[in-house]
């Protein structure tokens, strides 16, 4: 089982947020590597954002660029 930065019960608890009854420990760890994977790609296209502009830190509209690159469905 892959390690990740995500933890499981935070999946957890974001599954039952979205309105789930109940959660498998399978279901909780799978979101947890897929949030941290996506999460990675929005890092990396953050840094580069951060570094085009000149800058060694990573800033919050960095980030929010980066997330509606790789994520659309949050534009």
């Amino acid at each position: 089982m892959p390690r990740t930065e995500f933890s499981r019960a935070a999946a957890w608890r974001i599954i039952k947020r979205a309105g789930a009854e109940r959660v498998s420990h399978s279901a909780a760890r799978k979101l947890a590597e897929i949030l941290e994977e996506v999460g990675l790609k929005i890092a990396k296209e953050a840094l580069d954002y951060a570094q085009h502009a000149g800058r060694k830190t990573v800033k919050e509209e960095d980030v929010l660029i980066a997330a509606k690159k790789v994520v659309p469905a949050l534009g």
